[in-house]
């Protein structure tokens, strides 16, 4: 006699064999992660499918998050469960977005994935002809988009959070000297038209850049205007969010090709300095010698490297990694080294150039008699750009402007002398 339980498991198998026999339908399940990072066919399919959005739709998920511009039409994104009919070459595909939540009691994460179902007949076609197509769509899309967006990590849900990012900074209005901008332009041009080079050098496809130098000198405006003329999104990454090396991984995997990759001020949120092994007395000091954060003791230094030339630096194409510090002496050499931090910036005092260019930008003006006074002084001075874009905006008054800020600039010059 077969227990009952027996026979139950082995009608159901029976059940869904016969059902996958006779059924004439196929499904493609498309998770947002694959192998340790982001599926980029996922991503592929969210940028396509508001495309698709038919009269049938029986769902729409809309929203704006442009508040400067309230009469804007809301964007359209797909909902969970809601349904899409598609229609490519005669045939018809249905794709449904679902979401579950893992296993893991301590840090669940939620796990988004498309249903795609066709007929079996058309599957080869399905994967030969129509996800080429929607990868072609998808990154026509993108290359398209108006706006970029800036992502935070939220620790609590374990997803980068978007935010629309509208800096108005660009190159041509950087207070640089030119030949600094031109500099950084042509190596961001570069690196972008030599994917064939670093594949066949073996070498991961990013670069990294260190932005140096005192508070207010424009380290921000400059990672402002690399995301706007490169069209990237920018990743900012506090790495006082990762609970461990294992949690810093899945953050950074979790950021998508053609992307920046930031970290402010790193010498104010890590230890990474020269003296990280100075006081080290005993084995658990020297253990905890290199931990990134005294709030998240589990975050290492090596875990961080690892991500910039080791192993995991090839999950990803087309990133650029920017650190920026007020004090670049106090890193660790380890940081520095070529393939980690590959072009060092200095972002210094206002020059004459720069000057000329905060000028031109706040005032609208190029050239004026009193601009070989403000040179003189400048050049015995240090003020910040930031200091200097103050003063310039002070009144709709150009020339008032100006004298006023020779009178500043004087005053900066006799207080420095009486010192």
């Amino acid at each position: 006699m077969v227990p009952k339980r027996i026979q139950n498991y082995i009608s159901t198998k029976f059940l869904d064999l016969a059902s996958s026999c006779l059924s004439s339908d196929f499904t493609f399940i498309i998770e947002e992660r694959w192998q340790a990072v982001l599926n980029e066919t996922f991503r592929a399919v969210e940028a396509y499918l508001p495309t698709r959005i038919g009269p049938f739709t029986d769902s729409l998920l809309i929203g704006s998050n442009e508040p400067l511009n309230p009469s804007a039409p809301p964007k359209q994104r797909i909902p969970v469960d809601c349904k899409i009919v598609d229609e490519f070459h005669g045939m018809r595909l249905e794709w449904t977005l679902r979401n579950s939540v893992d296993s893991n009691k301590y840090f669940p994460r939620e796990k988004r994935y498309f249903r795609l179902n066709c007929k079996k007949g058309d599957r080869d076609r399905v994967m030969q002809c129509y996800f080429p197509h929607i990868a072609t769509t998808a990154q026509w899309i993108l290359n398209q988009r108006e706006t970029l967006n800036i992502y935070t990590y939220d620790r609590e849900s374990s997803v980068w959070e978007p935010t629309v990012f509208k800096h108005p900074a660009t190159f041509e209005t950087l207070a640089m000297e030119p030949e600094v901008k031109q500099l950084i332009k042509d190596d961001l041009d570069s690196f972008v038209e030599r994917k064939d080079f670093f594949e066949g050098v073996g070498r991961a496809w990013k670069r990294g850049y260190l932005l140096y130098g005192p508070p207010g000198t424009g380290k921000s405006s400059l990672v402002a205007a690399i995301a706007n003329y490169l069209r990237y999104n920018i990743y900012d990454l506090q790495l006082q969010t990762a609970r461990s090396d294992a949690d810093l991984r899945h953050i950074l995997t979790s950021t998508t090709n053609r992307s920046i990759l930031l970290t402010e001020d790193i010498d104010c949120g890590t230890k990474v300095s020269h003296d990280r092994a100075k006081d080290q007395e005993d084995n658990d000091e020297q253990q905890n010698s290199n931990r990134l954060s005294s709030t998240d003791p589990g975050v290492t230094l090596s875990g961080l490297l690892n991500f910039l030339d080791g192993l995991w630096s090839s999950c990803g194409d087309e990133r650029i990694i920017i650190f920026t510090t007020n004090h670049k002496d106090k890193l660790d050499p380890a940081l520095l080294r070529p393939g980690r931090m590959d072009v060092h910036i200095h972002m210094g005092y206002c020059t004459p150039a720069a000057f000329r260019k905060l000028s031109a930008t706040y005032l609208g003006i190029k050239h004026h008699p009193s601009f070989l006074t403000i040179d003189n002084l400048l050049q015995n001075i240090t003020l910040t750009p930031a200091e200097v874009a103050q003063q310039l905006m002070k009144t709709d008054d150009p020339e008032a402007v100006l004298q006023s800020f020779i009178q500043f600039l004087e005053m900066k010059r006799n207080l420095r002398d009486d010192i």
